[in-house]
């Protein structure tokens, strides 16, 4: 349906998404850099901020559910935004490490309110036959995010400072949040319409089976490979992400590297957007999450190779985004296509929590491979390579037997 208000709330999700990835995915990566050169502390160090960043919003983003429950979606992504908002700003300020890590608490917790959870949680309700185009569409907020801070942070700090950069950029999304409240807080129920925009006494479409007796899922095989497989795919990909932008500014200067950033991220873009617009109902999704994860491989032993050589070192950093959009969405469709629908609420919210509590400590240990002398840098890529591959192996394993 056209005038489906479902599409206004997957609008105003693909703008939550733009700025939580933005601020608090795509903006750590440049933080690691900028506080390192401001302060002169170890690599080492700086990379267990962005880690406790990570770590603490695990938690978070695994009681995401009972948060919406408890407080409502809109003011829970409200107050989100605005713990980001501090934390950020805390991260220009640090003088001294247990400000950074202090700011890196408020950060963690703020951005995973606008996080993949969240907007599962904002579109899933309005869509059942188009869940996948809507969260695609949705998400793709997520990469425009990329393209936008990724460049946009590196001028303003270049400009002005971190501080100052970070006060610009939470004031924008703090209006934004403001602004698309009420488009957070519609539901359908309350507007007398079914998923997909079908009028309220038209049948319910329908849904995965409802289990007889509630699933274990510490014992199902789907929900542990489906975790695992999300765990050590985003592992390596943040793991890679966070120390990116410091691996392109020795070989392609400082601006430039924030664009090449960015251009993993609208690569991102179309990798999902055809994933979500041309993948068939009745299509296995594992095998495309396999099948995705098989192209980001490629961009990991493009960057090994790549040496000093611009080009291709893009071309890997082409190959690596077109993957990045479809590792965070596709394990959600998955389970929404694999579990009852109050299940999969549970299972996208945990297995969400579960990769965040995983990849929290990948920048730490990415930025420990970098300074082991035997490896150097190319350790790292090697590391997201064989993580992609074990990745295959756990999503291919949960298929039905």
């Amino acid at each position: 349906m056209r005038g489906f208000y479902g599409w206004r709330v997957v609008a105003a999700a693909f703008v939550v998404a733009m700025f939580g990835w933005g601020l608090g995915f795509y903006g750590p990566p440049v933080f690691l850099h900028v506080v390192i050169q401001r302060t002169g502390w170890p690599l080492s160090l700086v990379s267990v901020a962005v880690t406790v960043h990570f770590l603490v919003g695990a938690f978070v983003a695994a009681n995401l559910p009972a948060l919406h429950r408890r407080f409502g979606l809109a003011r829970v992504t409200l107050a989100g935004a605005m713990l980001l908002s501090v934390g950020l700003v805390g991260w220009g300020l640090a003088m001294q490490p247990w400000q950074l890590f202090l700011a890196a608490l408020g950060s963690g917790v703020g951005w995973v309110c606008l996080g993949a959870a969240a907007i599962n949680a904002i579109v899933s309700p309005w869509f059942e036959r188009r869940r996948p185009t809507a969260l695609a569409t949705a998400y793709n907020g997520a990469s425009i995010g990329g393209v936008v801070f990724s460049p946009l942070w590196v001028a303003l700090i270049a400009g002005y400072d971190l501080t100052v950069a970070a006060i610009i950029v939470a004031g924008l999304m703090l209006a934004a949040m403001l602004l698309l409240r009420p488009l957070l807080a519609a539901t359908p129920a309350a507007m007398g319409l079914l998923p997909d925009g079908e009028p309220a006494n038209a049948v319910a479409p329908a849904t995965a089976p409802t289990a007889a007796a509630p699933l274990r899922l510490w014992r199902d095989r789907r929900f542990l490979t489906l975790a695992a497989g999300m765990a050590l795919s985003l592992f390596a990909q943040i793991g890679l992400l966070a120390h990116l932008y410091s691996l392109l500014v020795p070989v392609v200067g400082v601006q430039p590297a924030g664009f090449a950033a960015g251009l993993a991220t609208a690569c991102a873009i179309a990798g999902r957007s055809i994933v979500g617009w041309l993948l068939p109902a009745r299509t296995d999704r594992r095998f495309a999450a396999a099948a995705n994860l098989l192209v980001q491989g490629g961009g990991s032993l493009a960057l090994l190779f790549a040496g000093d050589t611009a080009w291709f070192m893009l071309l890997g950093v082409v190959l690596f985004g077109f993957g990045i959009g479809n590792v965070t969405s596709l394990p959600p469709l998955i389970a929404q296509a694999e579990f009852p629908r109050q299940t999969a609420l549970r299972v996208v919210a945990l297995i969400v929590g579960i990769g965040q509590g995983g990849y929290a400590f990948a920048p730490a240990v990415f930025g420990l491979l970098r300074d082991y002398p035997a490896l150097g840098e190319g350790g790292i890529f090697i590391a997201a390579s064989l993580l992609q591959v074990a990745a295959i192996g756990c999503f291919l394993l949960g298929r039905p037997r």
